[in-house]
């Protein structure tokens, strides 16, 4: 019962493939690249990462530790990656407050 709570198997898998997809199609080497193709890819690719972590969140009821391990693993990926720093923490606040908005859409 209250083992369940601290069950991250689902949060792990999904800010690994986040981070996955974020890698692939806008490599770490890519962050700094100018133009409006580039900023468009990094903009609809940073939409679409977000999406699936409000699906997610709206589909399953996360407890405050699944939604802090979420943000974390998810830090962790991108860091690993090779993503500058600002970067990460950005992408990371932004995944908390979009998990934390889902929740109350719920409710």
């Amino acid at each position: 019962m209250i083992f369940g709570w601290f069950n991250s198997k689902e949060v792990d898998a999904l800010a690994a493939g986040m981070a996955r997809d974020l890698t692939k199609r806008v490599p770490p080497a890519s962050i700094d690249s100018k133009g409006k193709k580039a900023e468009n890819k990094q903009k609809r690719t940073h939409d679409l990462v977000l999406r699936q972590a409000h699906d997610f969140a709206r589909q399953h009821k996360l407890n405050l530790y699944t939604k802090a391990r979420l943000a974390n693993r998810f830090k962790w990926e991108l860091l690993e990656a090779g993503y500058p720093k600002g970067f990460v923490d950005s992408m990371t606040y932004e995944l908390a407050a979009i998990v934390a908005a889902a929740e109350s859409e719920q409710a």
